[in-house]
């Protein structure tokens, strides 16, 4: 009998071992489940202020001492916002440093200096518009079809029948794409800076979610017809980050495709996967959480659970995947150092179409920052990429101009 009980005490704690560890599976799962809708909701949600985690120590003449981290660290030229946003300044190199200090030259200050105390954070915009550069410009409308999205067009000094438009990336506004206007404008090109649904100045979708270039490029293309109404006969489209994957998207989609003669891209999104995942492990989250996200997204449930209109099909933004599709010249400028946007998919779409994209990798760089840290070889790399581009556009017309004339001397 004694026996017998030690054996029915034994299986109760077996059976109450089960029930505990089924507990324990069914609770990971549920875990599991809500950090993989936590994770695809930040991905697909546009994101409030960024955080001023750098503090103004001291402020001279012509130079600011910032606390000391990876950010106020970095070497280049940068905007700094300061006092929750409401000042803005131009910060250039380091002059000097310590433990807890960076010490940077101060090049010019907007509205208002900076004083000690004052919370910030830097920048890789640099210019506020372009007037910054010291170009002509005019604000217009595109009208989109949730509502006007405003622009700045920056005429070329003579009218051109080439235009670019340039689209800023995820959580930004227009003032990003401004460090490479001058380079159009030197080269003859006229250019339209654009905003886009959910970027606080254009109209927001129905949603309020992006795309991820999916609807986005909606407005791009507004903007492709704003261009050929005003006298455009050809397009060159200029993407930073997530505005990488809308052109991108853009080629694939628009009605005027055939008016886009190139891309240029700046630390683009070239597949989406590799973005989430990246973000996924440095919030440290499991892989399953991270495919699970992507499934999520692309589901069925992706109205009820991420708050899209639709389903996003990524897949379909997998310009690595889709890379025997794209027909057009492509500069791409990318950092090994991304943080952000991993640069493998820009390697691997290089090697894949060396017949097209012209590959240019920066180091220490960052995210966007590619100008901030070296603008010399970036606008240089723009500079250069235009002029052949615009050489085989020239040659293109000459070569149409000839076969017109023969033609028309045949027919006499």
């Amino acid at each position: 009998m004694r026996a017998l009980g030690r054996l029915r005490l034994a299986a109760r704690i077996l059976s109450g071992f089960a029930l505990a560890a089924a507990a324990i599976v069914g609770l990971g799962l549920a875990l599991g489940a809500a950090l993989s809708v936590i994770l695809a909701r930040r991905v697909v949600t546009p994101p409030g202020r960024a955080d001023s985690d750098l503090r103004v120590l001291a402020v001279g003449e012509s130079t600011i001492v910032l606390s000391s981290t990876l950010e106020s660290r970095a070497p280049g030229r940068y905007g700094l916002w300061f006092a929750d946003e409401t000042g803005y300044a131009q910060i250039g190199q380091v002059v000097a440093q310590g433990p807890q200090w960076v010490a940077r030259e101060l090049l010019s200050t907007e509205t208002r200096v900076p004083k000690r105390g004052d919370n910030a954070r830097s920048s890789g915009w640099f210019y506020l518009s372009p007037a910054g550069l010291g170009l002509d410009f005019i604000e217009v409308s595109i009208a989109t079809d949730l509502g006007p999205a405003p622009a700045w067009l920056v005429p070329a000094a003579i009218p051109s029948s080439t235009w670019a438009i340039h689209v800023h990336g995820r959580g930004v506004q227009r003032p990003e794409t401004v460090r490479a206007l001058g380079e159009f404008y030197e080269a003859g090109i006229t250019s339209l800076a654009v905003s886009y649904r959910n970027d606080t100045e254009a109209p927001d979708s129905s949603d309020g979610r992006y795309g991820l270039g999916s609807t986005e490029y909606l407005d791009v293309e507004a903007a492709i017809g704003y261009a050929r109404s005003a006298g455009a006969e050809r397009v060159i489209l200029m993407g930073w980050s997530m505005g990488g994957a809308t052109v991108l998207q853009t080629l694939m989609l628009a009605e005027h495709r055939e008016m886009i003669v190139g891309l240029v891209l700046d630390s683009p999104v070239v597949a989406w996967g590799p973005t989430i995942e990246l973000h996924g492990t440095l919030n440290r989250l499991p892989s399953v959480v991270q495919r699970a996200a992507q499934a999520l997204l692309g589901s069925d449930q992706a109205q009820l659970l991420v708050g899209t209109d639709n389903p996003l099909d990524l897949s379909s933004m997998n310009f690595v995947d889709r890379a025997n599709e794209l027909d057009r010249p492509i500069l791409l400028m990318h950092s090994e150092d991304d943080g952000y946007v991993p640069v493998e998919p820009s390697r691997a779409l290089a090697e894949l179409r060396p017949d097209i994209v012209t590959y240019e990798e920066f180091d220490t760089a960052g995210h966007t920052r590619l100008w901030n840290y070296d603008s010399e070889r970036w606008l240089g790399a723009i500079r250069d990429w235009l002029k052949v581009q615009l050489d085989d556009i020239r040659f293109g017309d000459r070569t149409a101009a000839s076969d017109a004339s023969s033609a028309t001397k045949k027919r006499s």
